[in-house]
């Protein structure tokens, strides 16, 4: 059983995506769950964004600015010298480290191979996917999950995006939770 507060280190695949990435960090400021990250998991994002394409790299540092503003709390430091105790794929022992120290409960990744379960026992340390990870999110808080898509819907002007439109960018990512909160706000047939 997962203890209270719910613990979860976002890995850099994860905040890659604007639309997850914001479904996640609303539930992370509604108190659903802890959000944890570290400096090295934000500037691989932040790479990966402007390398993309998908930002400049004064958007990208905009960005991580306002991640860091807004959760202070979520920056995992010193957590170097574990890095070389962990086991999973070496590229991603960094997130493993960090989670260890900040005492996670769950790594919220795409790449679940990069973290085999053998690796996270020791630390009792779970990986999802951000659709497993947000159908937890929802089984803990189900009401303010909705509204949070609601809101990021709603919120949403440059540009501009309806709520359909909001639930077909999650489904990239998350299906099983789109669908979700898709049947419980009657959207079936729309």
């Amino acid at each position: 059983m997962l203890q209270s507060p719910l613990k979860a280190i976002l890995d850099a695949c994860v905040i890659f995506r604007a639309t997850l990435r914001d479904t996640l960090l609303r539930a992370a400021e509604q108190r659903i769950y802890e959000v944890y990250w570290s400096d090295i998991i934000l500037e691989e994002a932040s790479r990966n964004l402007i390398e993309s394409g998908t930002m400049s790299p004064e958007q990208a540092q905009r960005l991580l600015a306002a991640m860091r503003q807004a959760f202070s709390a979520a920056t995992v430091r010193d957590f170097e010298l574990l890095i070389p105790a962990m086991t999973n794929d070496e590229k991603d022992r960094h997130v493993v480290a960090a989670g260890v120290k900040a005492g996670v409960h769950i790594i919220v990744t795409s790449n679940r191979k990069d973290y085999p379960a053998q690796s996270l026992e020791p630390f009792q340390i779970q990986v999802k996917s951000p659709d497993e990870f947000l159908m937890l999110l929802f089984d803990k808080a189900p009401e303010k999950m909705v509204q949070i898509v609601i809101q990021q819907a709603a919120s949403l002007r440059k540009p501009a995006k309806t709520l359909a439109e909001v639930l077909d960018d999650i489904a990239a990512q998350a299906p099983q939770f789109a669908a979700l909160v898709h049947s419980e706000l009657n959207f079936f047939g729309e």
